[in-house]
């Protein structure tokens, strides 16, 4: 995953991962619910970078964590979410068109390798030519 429940607390507070998590009302955190929200966010953000990187992505940390935490709490909020939750994800979605599209580039990372290198074949004559074929 590109984030944890922690960076969900850190950027949102305890109080709405509580709010987001807690359906059992114990007062705390579902960390199970929370994972699946950041697990299923991860598996977004691979489908956008899965054409230009090899995955798991390492080294764009930061970039990757920010996204897929909005991502993770637009998710938890099931149908009724804020409008700066909305926000943060159509925002996250932009980022990761534009990263997929090569407008913005993860730091420290290549691009997938391509499935074979072309190949090229010279050919020395063939069996049809202008003189073989003439009078066809």
């Amino acid at each position: 995953m590109y984030a944890s429940v922690a960076d969900m607390v850190a950027r949102f507070g305890e109080t709405e991962i509580v709010e987001l998590t807690d359906l059992e009302h114990t007062g705390e955190i579902d960390t199970a619910a929370a994972e699946r929200a950041l697990e299923d966010a991860t598996a977004e953000i691979d489908g956008y970078l899965a054409s230009r990187y090899r995955l798991p992505v390492t080294g764009a940390a930061p970039l990757l964590s920010l996204l897929c935490t909005d991502i993770a709490r637009f998710r938890l909020q099931k149908g009724v979410s804020t409008e700066q939750a909305r926000e943060r994800y159509e925002d996250a979605v932009r980022k990761l068109e534009r990263i997929a599209d090569g407008r913005i580039n993860l730091p420290q990372q290549e691009p997938p390798p391509a499935a074979g290198a072309p190949q090229s074949v010279k050919a020395q004559g063939g069996t049809f030519n202008d003189e073989t074929l003439r009078g066809y």
